[in-house]
């Protein structure tokens, strides 16, 4: 669903002005423009929402609503995924407002409103399934993610700090694909243990102005985890497997200063912004202390 709502975003919506160059309030707004987010937004997410329900909870939801405490599953995997998504719905729905005509204040502010939106009934729908349960850990790493966004774009105007993401394939999917994922885009989305959540941050514009920094060099700070067959700590240690952090550091590239007048060239760096690119990074983690990777995706 969220893959949906993505890609209707980034081909109607992205972007006719810059983003976060400044805070414009006296632009129209254009209702024709905002209909079209309003109606399309909402019928792609019923729809979606439709399919969601087939797919991923048929035959799981059940008449009773329960609440599961899930926070010390995945070793806090699934709660940055949580903050990474309502990041990005975040940033996509800013753009979408903005091209409306919206202030950016606004577009901000509605922008995040939205990414709740989105995500809540997917909460709901945890909370009557079976094997799930409604989640006070994921709906504040919701909160978390479109906070992170919000507060810079009020604040800077731009995102000093950007959430990004990173994947590479692990041998652990295979020995519980119904679990970990069957197949490559599965396991992006399954597989905890080849993913990787990045904070890109700004050096260029933390510093004061008139500094030498490269604009378009980012430092990023990662967190993964590796060795999870199973969510539960106890559940590995049952099966031999010991589960461990690794944190990281390594170098980005900020492709927000790439300026271009076609809208193509623009889409297509919005959607690579998503993501960490491939580069040198250190690792640290307990099981091995610091590693070395020439290039980590």
């Amino acid at each position: 669903m969220n893959k949906i709502f993505f890609i209707l975003a980034i081909v109607f919506f992205i972007p006719g002005r810059e983003a976060g160059a400044q805070n414009v309030d006296t632009i129209s707004l254009n209702k024709k423009r905002l209909h079209i987010v309003l109606f399309g937004t909402g019928a792609v997410y019923t729809a979606s929402m439709i399919g969601l329900s087939q797919a991923w909870y048929k035959n799981q939801l059940s008449g009773d609503f329960r609440f599961f405490n899930d926070n010390a599953q995945w070793n806090c995997m699934d709660k940055f995924g949580h903050a990474y998504s309502t990041y990005q719905m975040s940033r996509i729905g800013f753009e979408m407002f903005r091209w409306t005509g919206m202030s950016d204040k606004k577009s901000a502010i509605w922008g995040s409103v939205l990414s709740q939106g989105l995500m809540i009934p997917i909460e709901i729908l945890d909370g009557f399934s079976e094997y799930y349960g409604f989640s006070w850990g994921d709906i504040l790493a919701n909160i978390t993610g479109a906070g992170l966004y919000l507060s810079q774009q009020l604040l800077w105007h731009r995102q000093m700090v950007k959430m990004k993401f990173s994947f590479h394939t692990t041998s652990y999917a295979p020995l519980r694909p119904e679990v970990l994922g069957e197949n490559t885009l599965q396991q992006l989305l399954k597989d905890y243990n080849g993913q990787t959540y990045w904070f890109s941050l700004d050096i260029y514009n933390m510093l004061r102005k008139d500094n030498k920094f490269p604009k378009w060099l980012n430092v990023a700070l990662g967190y993964g985890a590796n060795e999870m067959i199973y969510g539960s700590e106890n559940e590995n240690a049952e099966h031999g497997y010991n589960s461990y952090r690794q944190y990281f550091f390594s170098v980005d590239w900020d492709l927000s200063h790439i300026r271009t007048r076609k809208k193509g060239i623009k889409i297509l760096l919005f959607i690579v912004d998503m993501v960490k690119l491939p580069a040198p990074a250190i690792e640290f983690n307990s099981r091995q202390g610091v590693n070395f990777h020439f290039i980590y995706f």
